[in-house]
C-alpha cells in the first residue's frame, strides 16, 4: 500500500468486512465504491481479546487494524473509540504522513479529543465527525450516561473541523444548539441498497420461512429493527391489535436476553393475539429483504436518531410504508409514505386505512418512495459525495501548507 497516499483514517464503526450495523455498512461501502485512488483509507476494527490478534490486513483496498478491547460492558465503545484514536495518531506520526483526516463516527469520546486537538494541530491532523443521532436520548443509558453523552456531543462539535449529519434535522439540531462553536456542518445523507433479493418466491428458505410463522406473501405488516422502548414498539403493538385488521405484524428483532421484550409482553399480553409475531433476529440478507419485499406494507418506529437505514431499505423496496411522524422519518419518506403519531388511535387508522387503499394508490405511493431513495440515497452518490469533501479538505491542506 502507497502509504505517501492522501490518508483518511475511519474510526468509530466496529470495522469491515461488515457483518451488521449501520456505521459498518458506511464503511463497507465507501471503501467498496471508491473512485479516488489519490485516497489511502485506514479503518479501526473492533477486536475482543479472544478475537485479537495484532492483526493488521487489507478490506477493500484500505488498511485495517485491530484493535483490542477489554469486556468492560457499555463502557467498550468509549474505550475502543479512544484506543482507536491514540493509534490513527501514532501511525500518522510515526510513518510522517501528511494530508492526513481522521474521520471518527459518533460523538463518545468528546473529552479524549480535547486531550489530543493540539497534537492532532501539530501532526497537520484535519478532524471530521458523524455526529449520528441523539444518543443522549436513548432509554437504555441511566442519568450519568446521558449526562456524559450530552457533554462529549458538545466537545466533538467544539474541536471537529467538520461535521457530516447524515439527516438535515441532525444538522439544523447542531447548528442551533452549539452557536457558540459556529460549528461547520454539511448534509450528506445514509444510503441504500435497492437490489432485490436474489431468492425466488418458491426458494425453500422464503416458503419454509412463511409456513413456520403461518403468513402469507401480502398479508402481513413487518417491522426490522432493534427492541428498543425509543422505536415505539409498545405504541405499534398496541395499535395493531387494537385495529380490526385481519393481517399480521412480524417484528424482527434480537430477543435474546432483551428485558424489553419481557416488559412489552407483561404489559400488553400479545401473545394472545396471533396477529403478532416476533420471529428474531434474521441474519439472512437476502432472506430479510426478500420478507421485506413480500409483506403488504412496513411499520416504522424510530424516534431518536438521524437517518435510519432500516427506513430507506423499506422505502427503496416496498410500496406502503406506515412512519412515525418525527423530522428524522418526513425528511426522508416525504410523500411517499403514510404517517401516524402517538396519540391514541392514529396508527390503528393509519393501518385500517392502509388495509382498503386501491392497490393503484399504494403503487403511486412505492413509485414516489423508490424515486425518492434512487435520486437520493443510492450508496454510489453517496459515497461519492464523501469523497467530494475529503478531497477538498486535503487541497485546502495543501495549500495551507
Amino acid at each position: 500500500m502507497n502509504e505517501r497516499k492522501n490518508a483518511v483514517f475511519i474510526l468509530g464503526s466496529k470495522g469491515i468486512p461488515a457483518n451488521y450495523g449501520g456505521f459498518e455498512t458506511f464503511v463497507e461501502k465507501l471503501t467498496l465504491n471508491q473512485l479516488d485512488n489519490s485516497i489511502q483509507y485506514y479503518v479501526s476494527c473492533q477486536a475482543s481479546p479472544q478475537e485479537y490478534t495484532k492483526k493488521k490486513y487489507i478490506h477493500n483496498g484500505a488498511i485495517c487494524r485491530q484493535i483490542k478491547v477489554p469486556n468492560i460492558g457499555s463502557a467498550r465503545a468509549v474505550y475502543y473509540d479512544w484506543q482507536s484514536l491514540k493509534w490513527a495518531l501514532n501511525y500518522i506520526e510515526n510513518k510522517k504522513i501528511s494530508n492526513a483526516v481522521v474521520f471518527i463516527c459518533a460523538c463518545r469520546i468528546g473529552p479524549f479529543i480535547a486531550m489530543y486537538k493540539n497534537r492532532m494541530k501539530k501532526l497537520g491532523v484535519k478532524l471530521i465527525i458523524n455526529p449520528d443521532g441523539h444518543e443522549w436520548l436513548r432509554a437504555k443509558w441511566n442519568f450519568l450516561i446521558k449526562k456524559y453523552w450530552r457533554f462529549s456531543e458538545k466537545l466533538c462539535v467544539k474541536y471537529a473541523d467538520l461535521l457530516i449529519c447524515d439527516s438535515m434535522n441532525i444538522e439544523k439540531y447542531i447548528q442551533n444548539s452549539f452557536k457558540m462553536y459556529d460549528p461547520k456542518t454539511v448534509f450528506i445523507a445514509y444510503g441504500s441498497d435497492t437490489s432485490k433479493s436474489t431468492l425466488a418466491d418458491d426458494d425453500p428458505k422464503i416458503v419454509e420461512w412463511y409456513k413456520k410463522w403461518n403468513v402469507k406473501p401480502l398479508e402481513y405488516y413487518v417491522n426490522i429493527a432493534r427492541l428498543v422502548p425509543e422505536n415505539n414498539y409498545e405504541t405499534i403493538i398496541r395499535e395493531f391489535m387494537a385495529s380490526n385488521t385481519k393481517k399480521s405484524l412480524v417484528i424482527a428483532a434480537s430477543l435474546k436476553g432483551n428485558k424489553f421484550y419481557e416488559q412489552l409482553k407483561n404489559q400488553l399480553h400479545f401473545e394472545n393475539d396471533p396477529r403478532i409475531k416476533f420471529v428474531d433476529g434474521i441474519y439472512d440478507q437476502e432472506l430479510l429483504k426478500k420478507i421485506r419485499e413480500n409483506a403488504y406494507g412496513y411499520i416504522h418506529g424510530h424516534s431518536v436518531g438521524g437517518t435510519n437505514p432500516s427506513l430507506l431499505e423499506a422505502l427503496g423496496t416496498l410500496d406502503l410504508c406506515l412512519l412515525y411522524d418525527v423530522g428524522f422519518n418526513r425528511e426522508v419518506g416525504e410523500d411517499g409514505a403514510l404517517y401516524w403519531t402517538l396519540e391514541k388511535g392514529s396508527l390503528k387508522s393509519s393501518i385500517e386505512k392502509a388495509d382498503i387503499m386501491p392497490r393503484e394508490e399504494i403503487i403511486k405511493l412505492g413509485d414516489k418512495a423508490y424515486k425518492r431513495i434512487n435520486e437520493n440515497y443510492t450508496w454510489n452518490k453517496i459515497c461519492q459525495r464523501y469523497e467530494q469533501e475529503f478531497r477538498s479538505i486535503i487541497f485546502d491542506m495543501q495549500i495551507r501548507s
